[in-house]
């Protein structure tokens, strides 16, 4: 005998509009910015301004990549060809946010070991104030984006956010090494201050890459909640759950797939009902298949 049950509803998600436009205004900031940059670059013949345009350039591309994916899951969140809603769009975007992220920490790398090795002479003046202007920028897209709620469970938000407190921390670093460079003749102290921030940005973009990847790959069997929905089905001793799939379609709610072999007729609502009580279950596809119970092991 075998039964199935489900739960046909699949929009689990829907973004919030409020945060698409937070996200817009932080982009369009930081492309203004990027372009301010650039161009001062080229017209003053300063490669310290060009490089930190470009490097400004990685972040909205970053930050355009969080608003697409905010404005496609929003988009096909109604889309039946999606099996479980669209909220691992917003995961993709985060862990491609992440990845740029990761890069990008390397790009800083090599700039700062290139620099402790031709030790090239510093336009503090003007490097200062390029400084201060991209922390004033970041401090402002850090102040729109901190007023959105559930930062742990908005991976999409958080990868955005981590950026800004990535370039806010590289523009502190900058400025107190650039002040040291130019008052006290400690130029090495710039070099330092891109390898700290090297190590600072590489760790935050591991931790948003582990997060989205496990959510992406579905590497959730080592919850809790899968020895929860084993013991619930089995406590009747002529139950035995043969497979079991769990699947995380929103920060905090899960799809669960199950084949149960059982030595007893039993309906499909009676297993329902025995794993009603386990949190964040809402999608349930359950399998029945009878097994006499000389056959029924454990």
């Amino acid at each position: 005998m075998e039964k199935s049950f489900c739960k046909h509803k699949h929009v689990f998600h829907t973004p919030k509009k409020k945060t698409e436009g937070r996200m817009l205004l932080v982009f369009v900031m930081t492309l203004i910015f990027m372009v301010v940059e650039v161009i001062a670059g080229y017209i003053f013949g300063s490669v310290a301004l060009f490089a930190d345009g470009i490097h400004m350039g990685t972040h909205a591309v970053a930050f355009g990549i969080a608003l697409g994916a905010y404005i496609l899951a929003r988009k096909w969140s109604k889309d039946v060809s999606f099996s479980f809603g669209t909220w691992k769009v917003e995961v993709l975007g985060a862990y491609t946010s992440a990845v740029i992220l990761s890069v990008m920490a390397f790009f800083v790398l090599e700039e700062a070991v290139m620099k402790f090795i031709r030790k090239e002479n510093i336009r503090y003046e003007e490097a200062l104030l390029v400084a201060f202007a991209g922390l004033f920028v970041n401090l402002m897209s850090a102040f729109i984006l901190s007023h959105e709620e559930h930062h742990d469970h908005d991976l999409n938000l958080s990868a955005a956010y981590f950026h800004v407190l990535a370039d806010a921390l590289t523009s502190f670093l900058a400025i107190g090494a650039l002040l040291g460079g130019k008052y006290l003749g400690m130029w090495y102290l710039d070099p330092l201050s891109g390898i700290a921030g090297f190590f600072v940005i590489i760790s935050w973009s591991y931790g948003l890459v582990r997060d989205t990847s496990k959510i992406l790959l579905d590497r959730e069997m080592s919850s809790p909640i899968v020895q929860e929905l084993i013991k619930r089905i089995e406590e009747d001793k002529i139950s035995k759950v043969h497979d079991i799939h769990l699947l995380r379609i929103h920060h905090d709610k899960y799809a669960c797939i199950l084949s149960i072999t059982t030595s007893e007729e039993r309906s499909v609502e009676d297993y329902l009902k025995l794993i009603e009580g386990v949190d964040n279950i809402v999608h349930t596809t359950i399998e029945i298949r009878y097994c006499p119970e000389s056959e029924l092991t454990y």
